[in-house]
């Protein structure tokens, strides 16, 4: 079994209930919408991701004979309803925001409508799917905006957690609008930008930091990045000043380097002089080491010459906000538009649309949820995208998605841009939605 791809991976209560609706006969259609309920305390906004992987998962949703042996055989399910399985695909709708968009709390990213069995069981990996890589395209947005025109890196494999969240961090945050990823397997698969530079135990090893820096640049002449802090950050970058024209002579440029411990703005501005005043000018520093947005707000403000960033544990950990309340529910079966009222866990009933508006600045104004019924005059922003169990067009190109999202953060207003400064952006709850909930609510207390 593969374990990315397999229908077992989810919750056992997922099919525990698809045998309940089997062996009642439930299978008219349902509506799930995906969601976040509200927004967290350290976000204004967020970004829609992992919508490629979610319709790559639905469109190929079928059980294994692998998996239908083991659900045989573990003692929980009956022989007719295993027949059931073995026969089970994805015939329904897709409607969702495109990626790169930016959302905010009780907008339906996703709506799923198919004969209920179907559209319930994938409900776990759509949230792990959708979840994981919205979460961290936030994430890089905020990194984004905090240091515009910097080159940014997503330097973070290591201390994701696991190697699907290792390359789905690389392409949310590409995808957000980082310039790259160290994570090599991001670029074969996704076409993602690589960046690489030399670790500490290159210096370490031999026994002269200038001779580790000469053959580093031999064995990468179209990459020489030199790691610099090993030892004395400041002497080290007065020998990448004694070697730079010795490397021009064999036909190598050393195009920059790296600074990962200490006063990042400190050093920065001493070895920007020590290179400045050697005649290496073009040589740019790049730094990393416990890099997040507020450390690239703050070193922008006090004018740090640093040319580029590696962003690791605190991007692909989304440190700060590890998860975000989302949640995929149903809203309607059968024709009939279904609430659940759970207190603090309440949901808008029936199949929703959202649309935006812009205020004449070109700035986003504010959003209005409403039923699928009730048109209006703003941009919609849930778009079909399967029908009858497949994709109505081609997958988007990263880049297509990396456009989109840098146009919504152009629009984004001031407030919205403060990294520190909570603003809540207003989505307004039509009357059309209010009425049907005020319905429901009044049907279900006389029930």
């Amino acid at each position: 079994m593969n374990p990315q791809t397999s229908v077992l991976l989810t919750d056992l209560y997922q099919l525990t209930m698809l045998q309940g609706y089997y062996e009642q006969g439930m299978e008219e259609t349902a509506v799930f919408e995906f969601f976040v309920r509200k927004m967290p305390p350290e976000r204004n906004f967020l970004m829609v991701a992992g919508l490629d992987q979610a319709l790559t998962y639905i469109e190929s949703l079928r059980f294994t004979s692998a998996e239908l042996e083991w659900i045989s055989q573990c003692g929980r399910f009956r022989d007719d309803f295993v027949d059931y399985l073995s026969g089970l695909r994805f015939t329904g709708d897709v409607h969702a925001i495109p990626e790169g968009r930016v959302v905010f709390p009780n907008e339906p990213l996703l709506r799923v409508t198919a004969p209920l069995p179907q559209a319930q069981l994938m409900e776990s990996r759509l949230v792990n799917l959708l979840h994981f890589q919205t979460m961290i395209a936030s994430k890089a947005a905020r990194c984004v905006l905090a240091a515009p025109g910097k080159v940014l890196v997503d330097f973070g494999m290591r201390r994701a957690h696991g190697a699907e969240a290792a390359l789905l961090a690389a392409r949310a945050s590409y995808l957000a609008g980082l310039t790259g990823t160290a994570t090599v397997l991001a670029a074969p698969l996704f076409g993602i930008p690589i960046f690489g530079t030399m670790a500490h135990a290159f210096v370490q090893a031999h026994g002269n930091e200038s001779d580790a820096f000469k053959h580093f640049a031999q064995a990468q002449p179209g990459n020489v990045v030199l790691l610099i802090d090993t030892y004395d950050t400041e002497r080290a970058a007065r020998k990448v000043v004694e070697l730079a024209p010795r490397l021009a002579q064999e036909g190598i440029t050393v195009k920059g380097v790296r600074l990962d411990s200490g006063d990042l703005a400190g050093h920065a501005r001493k070895v920007r002089q020590i290179l400045d005043e050697g005649g290496c000018s073009g040589i740019t520093i790049f730094a990393s080491s416990s890099v997040d947005e507020y450390v690239l707000q703050d070193l922008a403000g006090a004018g740090a010459p640093i040319d580029g960033f590696g962003i690791g544990t605190h991007l692909d950990t989304s440190a700060d906000r590890p998860y975000l309340d989302c949640a995929y529910k149903l809203q309607e079966y059968g024709g009939r538009a279904r609430r659940k009222r759970s207190e603090g866990k309440a949901t808008w009933p029936g199949r929703k649309q959202v649309y935006r508006y812009v205020d004449s600045d070109g700035y986003l104004s504010h959003d209005l949820l409403t039923l699928e019924t009730d048109v209006r005059d703003g941009q919609p922003l849930l778009h079909p995208v399967m029908r009858a169990g497949r994709r109505i067009d081609p997958p988007e190109t990263l880049t297509q998605s990396r456009t989109r999202a840098a146009e919504d953060l152009a629009r984004l207003p001031p407030g919205l841009r403060d990294l520190r400064q909570r603003q809540d952006y207003p989505v307004e709850v039509s009357d059309q939605l209010r009425a049907l909930t005020a319905e429901l609510d009044a049907k279900n207390d006389e029930s």
